[in-house]
Parts: C-alpha cells; sequence; structure tokens
C-alpha cells in the first residue's frame, strides 16, 4: 500500500471547509486552483514512479459524481487522467465473467483511472431495478473484496469514493436537469424508473459497504450537498491518500524565434465567421 501520511510541504487551504454557509465563488476558484497545482504534481510523481492508482466514484443519481471528475481532470493530461464511463453491458459481457470487462480498463504503471460507476452497479442498479437475481448479487458481494485485494497486492492504489446527497437536494438536481439545456443528457430514463426506489437503494447501499469496506480497500464518504465544497474535500482527500513529491524541473529557456523569412501562402482559407 502507497504512503499515506501526508506531504508537509503542502500549503495549508486558504478557505475553511467546514463551514456550512455557502462557499463564495472566487474562495472556491481560488482553492481549487491550489488543488490544481498540487495534482499537477501528483500526476508527474505518478509518472515518474509508475504508480498505478485507481479510484472509484458511485453514489445515486444526482449526487455530483460528474462534478467532482471534472473538477479532478480539468487541469491534468487525459493520458496520465483517464476517465472510464461504461455503457450497459452488451449480450456477449453479459455472458462473460462479471469483472472481465472492467478488467482492461484497470490502471498500468504511471496512469490514473477513474470510473465513473464501476463494478459496483451490480451492488446497486443492477440490484434495484432487477437486472440480476439476488444471487448474483450475494456471489458478487463475496468476491468483491477478494478481488479489490488482488488488485492492491498488484500494486494498485484504490480508492473507492461514495456520495452520499439527501432525497430533497436530489429531486432539486434531476428535475433541474429538465429545464436546463445543458443537463437534458444527464437525464436518463433510468433516472425516472429508480427515482421513486430510494429505500431499495439506502438497503442496497448498506449491504454494499456492511460486504466490502475493509482495511484494504475502504470506501469514504463525502456528503454532497454543496457541490462546491464537496469537490474540494475529495480532491484535498484523495491527495492525502497517495504520497507524492514535487519534482523538480529545469527552468524554461525559449529559442530565439525565427519569423517573417517565409511568405503566407496565397490559398483561399475557409475562415469561420466573427460572430463575438
Amino acid at each position: 500500500m502507497a504512503d499515506k501520511k501526508k506531504n508537509k510541504s503542502k500549503s495549508k487551504p486558504v478557505v475553511d471547509l467546514t463551514k456550512t454557509t455557502p462557499l463564495k465563488e472566487k474562495e472556491y476558484e481560488k482553492e481549487l486552483r491550489r488543488l490544481h497545482v498540487e495534482l499537477v504534481k501528483l500526476q508527474q510523481w505518478v509518472v515518474s514512479k509508475g504508480l498505478k492508482v485507481c479510484i472509484v466514484f458511485e453514489g445515486r443519481d444526482g449526487a455530483g459524481k460528474g462534478g467532482a471528475i471534472k473538477a479532478i481532470t480539468e487541469r491534468v493530461s487525459p493520458r496520465v487522467f483517464r476517465v472510464v464511463a461504461l455503457p450497459a453491458p452488451t449480450e456477449r459481457e453479459k455472458s462473460q465473467l462479471y469483472f472481465q470487462r472492467y478488467v482492461p480498463h484497470l490502471p498500468a504503471a504511471g496512469e490514473i483511472v477513474i470510473f465513473d460507476r464501476s463494478w459496483y452497479n451490480r451492488a446497486g442498479v443492477e440490484r434495484v431495478m432487477g437486472f440480476c437475481s439476488a444471487e448474483q448479487v450475494q456471489k458478487f458481494l463475496e468476491a468483491t473484496p477478494l478481488v479489490e485485494r488482488s488488485m492492491v497486492e498488484s500494486g494498485i492504489i484504490l480508492l473507492k469514493y461514495w456520495l452520499e446527497v439527501t432525497p430533497e437536494e436530489q429531486e432539486r438536481r434531476l428535475k433541474d436537469r429538465v429545464n436546463d439545456g445543458r443537463k437534458t443528457w444527464k437525464l436518463s430514463p433510468m433516472d425516472i424508473k429508480s427515482y421513486n426506489r430510494w429505500d431499495e437503494y439506502t438497503v442496497a447501499r448498506d449491504a454494499m459497504f456492511a460486504a466490502t469496506d475493509n482495511h484494504w480497500a475502504p470506501w469514504y464518504v463525502a456528503h454532497s450537498e454543496d457541490k462546491k465544497r464537496v469537490r474540494l474535500n475529495i480532491i484535498s482527500h484523495l491527495l492525502s491518500q497517495i504520497h507524492y513529491e514535487e519534482i523538480p524541473v529545469k527552468p524554461v529557456k525559449f529559442p530565439k524565434r525565427k519569423i517573417g523569412k517565409v511568405k503566407s501562402t496565397a490559398h483561399n482559407f475557409n475562415v469561420i465567421p466573427d460572430r463575438f
């Protein structure tokens, strides 16, 4: 397992994340910028040391998984931070060993893979919506700790995050997707079908925690009522779970440019109109 001691060199947060009042946009952007710098340092360390990091995001519909993942990845390299969001399994994949479709996406050396939902679909949506049998769910809950232990023992740093949201806030967010043209794609037919199954998801979540929350692959719960705060809290926690150091880089010196010795072509380019 990775050394989970905090890096002493890291600066303290510039805002108090324990407050319950809404976080101002200026404060949020300032802290997010600081954390993005740390994520770049982590990225360079992971590549340099050949680390393998796997981050799992789970939670109810509308809990904020996508926003948290976007906050993590918006300033780092997509070649190092890979996001995996698999569609529904094909008929062929349904006939395979359950974990088989996920294995090819696990990280190799120098990679950080983020699963936007994962193999835990079986413990959640598949169980609640009746896409698998009770026997299949039980076998999954028994096998998962063994699979994850083998992942950790192979050198993968595995972090599992569950985003928890209240029913009132979930309802507000789901209904907001109906009227916001930027978010309509987020509201799937499955969201509508599962909307009235809060209690069933609670039972499924608790069974999942009971079976798969262990010392080699623990679950970390993040309360996501405030989207800005939960994003900062998750990134801060992620950074604290992986030992990394800043890798010194040589000062950048740009060479003298040679411009103007070649005449521009007379080609009639198709230029887009200036509408703004």
